[in-house]
């Protein structure tokens, strides 16, 4: 009974740490809350805000409102809650400020794209506007260094044309279709246009691999409307869940590093994603080194000596998934892991010293093991620790063997050992 009180204390105290302020480590997305495409725009302020589709219902992409989230060190996020509603379905935002003005762009499932306006940059957004001449999805604003406003939408071939001074208008003698295409540059939608020096990149949703869009991909140009030559991949998200589909993401400047922003799936569902961060660098010649998902986002190594809530996980195989708890959708876990799965948390910091003792909060009704794999998960476990066939949610503790060789730096990986037909749950773990 203790344990069990012990546990719903924890929970109670991480979520309301979590309502409040965030740390860095991905994702950022509050639990229970899915903000996917994420737009990040750094305002007059110094803050960093993330625009970004609001998943609610695996059974559907997107809802009709947003959720804006903020930071000023990357470290402590805020969520400002419903910047803006309608009573159509929203799909994937942008914002761009001009003078003192916010404007929020939006398309809802017939392609109609619209402008809604705030002095804010959390919102609340009001006063939806069509935008005249625009017909599809994921609308993209970009301000050249002239002050020429451009604005960007479209899904398997983007469109772009000049933004008028208004910015709800465009001129459309300036329009442009094929910017870039799925089959020159594997575009899928999802576009979004940053400069740096000399050139100018589109990002965007890249199905040059798995067949599906799982990549932030692009191309550069020296000029806004192109041509564009494709360069390679920022980040893949395949892995992150057993049912992940699609990417879409933004590339921001923030106190002198850049960053990727995209999204993972979660819940085994192609429809209830979170947005994440990784710092990116650039090669002499303007190229974009590809980086790989980890746990830790913008902030350093993970501290194995804290707890490590299993959601923070960063890859997985097989069946296992994170997601809403049952009864308790706010919280979330890994859930349903089966006989021969693996997931993965990059990267942990253990120190000069290995830990004594492995301790997690798990639950499955047939018993098994969790082993732990360093670095390549095809390497042998270091240890490996018993689950009782317990029904519920219980603690479980083993002693790491000195050889282990769990200091320094390290990705880890947990397998998962499940009798028959069974499946375990993992909340938490720790090293102490």
């Amino acid at each position: 009974m203790s344990r069990i009180m012990n546990r719903v204390g924890l929970s109670f105290l991480l979520m309301v740490a979590v309502s409040s302020a965030m740390l860095a480590q991905n994702p950022i997305s509050p639990e229970g809350v899915y903000i996917a495409d994420p737009s990040a725009r750094v305002g007059k302020d110094g803050k960093m805000y993330i625009y970004g589709s609001l998943d609610v219902d695996p059974g559907q992409y997107c809802s009709d409102h947003y959720h804006v989230l903020s930071s000023k060190n990357l470290s402590d996020w805020t969520l400002h809650r419903n910047s803006f509603k309608s009573e159509m379905t929203l799909y994937a935002p942008d914002m761009m400020m001009k003078g003192r003005t916010y404007f929020l762009y939006y398309d809802d499932p017939q392609g109609r794209e619209w402008v809604a306006t705030s002095l804010r940059p959390a919102g609340p957004f009001k006063g939806g506007v069509q935008i005249d001449g625009p017909q599809g999805i994921d609308p993209n604003v970009f301000i050249d260094d002239d002050g020429q406003v451009y604005y960007f939408w479209g899904q398997f071939s983007a469109k772009g044309a000049r933004m008028n001074p208004d910015m709800k208008t465009i001129d459309k003698n300036s329009m442009v279709d094929g910017i870039v295409t799925e089959k020159e540059h594997y575009f899928h939608e999802g576009g979004f246009v940053f400069k740096r020096g000399r050139y100018y990149y589109f990002t965007y949703a890249d199905i040059s691999r798995q067949g599906r869009p799982t990549c932030i991909g692009y191309s550069m140009s020296t000029s806004p409307l192109g041509p564009y030559e494709y360069k390679g991949v920022i980040v893949d998200n395949d892995g992150c869940d057993p049912a992940v589909w699609n990417n879409h993401g933004s590339v921001v400047e923030f106190n002198g590093q850049w960053y990727v922003l995209y999204h993972r799936s979660t819940s085994g569902s192609v429809s209830i994603r979170k947005a994440c961060i990784e710092p990116i660098e650039f090669r002499e010649d303007g190229t974009i080194k590809e980086v790989e998902m980890t746990s830790q986002g913008a902030a350093g190594p993970l501290d194995a000596r804290a707890l490590i809530q299993a959601r923070r996980m960063c890859l997985t195989s097989g069946n296992a998934r994170v997601c809403g708890e049952p009864g308790n959708p706010v919280h979330e876990i890994v859930s349903q892991a089966k006989d021969g799965d693996k997931i993965a948390f990059k990267y942990l910091d253990f120190g000069s010293t290995t830990p004594k003792k492995f301790t997690a909060w798990v639950r499955g009704g047939n018993g098994g093991k969790i082993h732990l794999l360093l670095d390549q998960s095809f390497y042998g476990p270091r240890f490996s620790v018993e689950i009782p066939d317990v029904k519920g949610w219980q603690e479980v503790t083993c002693n790491i063997p000195p050889e282990a060789g769990l200091q320094g730096v390290h990705a880890i990986w947990l397998a998962f050992s499940v009798p028959g037909s069974g499946t375990l749950d993992l909340d938490w773990f720790r090293f102490e």
